[in-house]
């Protein structure tokens, strides 16, 4: 037990050097670092939101707008079905109350192909595991050569987590652009996301970023109907929509429903200015696919206004005065820069897939982060200096080798945060804490076994070996029971959880290595040096 052949000592002696080096950043502060020689390793452990302040905000994402959503675009999907088999239908509707599409065909002659048809619209629904037997559509027969398409449960769970999963992407695209380091954004629950940005201080900015759906739309204006008439009226022909502008007060706009290209085609979205005007404006550009569509649709309609339309409002109207076959343009609409700039990083990181809602929302201010990081500085000191003193009382010079392997210790635990890029939290902090008690438990088995070897009789190098060998069946199984209720906690928990349960986790790893492995080392070249005849235990 006390012979170490020579591998085993690169080994032991290359863990705690690289451990003290990649722990040695988080001594220093983040100026002091920047000067340093870039050959050192520069990496420090992130503080979370409750150490260094920042916001802490609760989405939900409107079920409801993501299901009519759904149904527009299954609408259009039956329409272009039905088109491209010129067969004739009528009466094409949706029912947002009971998730329906229906359309009824004109001919019986043509019912049963337009029904197979419209059934290839149902794909089945799959999970990680593979298909599941479900499909996203139930579609029947409806009354007389008509066809109901009935979103089913299966599918709209498929759609909600295809919807959320978008939305986590989406947001990470935006906070990664507002130039913040170390985000959180995760899913909780069914339809919520939860971000944590830590170390912002423009909240509200950072609100309307993520909270902008950015969905973008290219649609004709409906020249032919009178504005007027129908906001007196409020009756809006079936396949128009009334909407207004962005302006203050807001005018209205008759928009024709059909999206002759959507901001899924965009690839690119930059501030810049307008050369003429001077003003702040967006430029975009379309994909391949996109700038078809936009050349097509310019081309048939020379001399009609066509709107902008981002997030249901009309952000401009122009007339289009000539084919756009470029496939890029430019948005205006009274912006300043920074709303330029904020509505360039919207359409660049994509649209949302629905409206997501505040629901709950918190700040952390830099000055209590500055206090919880005080109380728990002086929480670790303390702890780490009643273990150091207890263990130097109760065991003399094995209680001095027993310290040493506690900075070891610490050292490794912050040396791993720092590569794997973990963010500390107070949990987390207090998981360091916890460690500590941890570390020193498994040379207390070890000492105590010592203390009754040495009771029986043994020599000093005989209690040494038989008291490593005894204590190390228990130390691996308390070790072992407390890393499974680590596991478990971080497998079923989340956010500050999942924190305390990854320091703790490294932390048993790093004391079973610094427990079995450096103080046996020190151990070891003492009885060698010294040759004792009695042991200082």
């Amino acid at each position: 037990m006390l012979h170490f052949p020579q591998w085993k000592l690169i080994v032991v002696f290359g863990v705690v050097l690289a451990g003290l080096i990649f722990a040695l950043p988080n001594v220093f502060p983040r100026t002091t670092m920047e000067t340093m020689p870039g050959w050192l390793p520069h990496k420090q452990v992130s503080l979370g939101l409750d150490l260094q302040g920042g916001a802490h905000l609760l989405y939900q994402l409107d079920e409801e707008e993501m299901i009519e959503d759904w149904l527009n675009k299954l609408r259009d999907d039956v329409r272009e079905t039905l088109r491209k088999d010129r067969t004739p239908y009528t009466d094409l509707t949706q029912n947002l109350t009971t998730r329906t599409v229906s359309v009824k065909i004109r001919e019986a002659a043509d019912f049963e192909k337009a029904y197979e048809d419209l059934r290839k619209l149902s794909v089945p629904v799959s999970n990680t595991f593979g298909l599941t037997g479900a499909h996203t559509l139930d579609v029947s027969r409806s009354g007389d050569n008509g066809v109901l398409l009935k979103a089913t449960d299966a599918g709209l769970t498929q759609r909600m987590d295809s919807a959320i999963q978008a939305s986590i992407e989406t947001i990470r695209r935006r906070v990664d652009a507002f130039g913040t380091t170390e985000p959180s954004i995760q899913r909780q629950g069914r339809n919520r996301v939860l971000v944590q940005v830590p170390g912002i201080s423009d909240v509200e900015r950072l609100k309307r970023l993520i909270g902008e759906t950015g969905k973008l739309e290219f649609r004709m204006v409906d020249a032919s109907a009178s504005v007027q008439q129908e906001v007196e009226s409020k009756q809006v022909p079936v396949d128009d929509e009334l909407l207004y502008s962005k302006d203050d007060p807001p005018q209205p706009y008759v928009i024709k429903k059909q999206v002759l290209v959507s901001g899924e085609n965009l690839v690119d979205a930059q501030p810049g200015f307008d050369q003429r005007t001077n003003e702040p404006i967006v430029t975009f550009r379309f994909d391949a696919t996109g700038a078809k569509r936009f050349a097509r649709a310019t081309q048939e309609n020379v001399g009609l206004p066509f709107a902008i339309i981002l997030d249901g409002k009309v952000v401009s109207a122009p007339v289009i005065r000539e084919p756009i076959l470029g496939g890029s343009g430019q948005i205006s609409g009274n912006f300043t820069v920074a709303e330029a700039s904020d509505l360039a990083v919207t359409l660049r990181s994509g649209a949302l897939p629905a409206k997501l809602t505040v629901i709950e929302e918190r700040t952390v201010g830099a000055s209590l982060g500055a206090d919880s990081i005080a109380q728990g500085k002086r929480a670790t000191l303390l702890g780490l200096l009643l273990v150091v003193i207890f263990m130097f009382v109760a065991y003399g010079l094995f209680g001095v080798f027993a310290n040493i392997a506690l900075l070891v210790n610490i050292a490794i635990i912050f040396s791993v945060l720092s590569l794997i890029g973990s963010t500390l939290t107070l949990p987390g902090i207090a998981g360091i804490v916890l460690t500590m008690g941890i570390a020193v438990d498994a040379n207390v088995l070890i000492n105590e076994r010592i203390r009754e070897e040495v009771h029986s009789g043994k020599s000093p190098v005989a209690a040494i070996e038989a008291g490593y060998r005894r204590a190390m069946t228990t130390i691996i199984d308390s070790n072992m029971t407390t890393l499974i209720s680590t596991l478990v906690l971080f497998w079923l928990g989340s956010g500050a959880v999942r924190g305390f349960a990854v320091t703790l986790t490294i932390g048993i790893l790093a004391s079973m290595f610094t427990a079995v492995t450096v103080t046996r080392l020190m151990v070891s070249y003492w009885l060698r040096w010294v040759r004792p005849v009695a042991l200082p235990i």
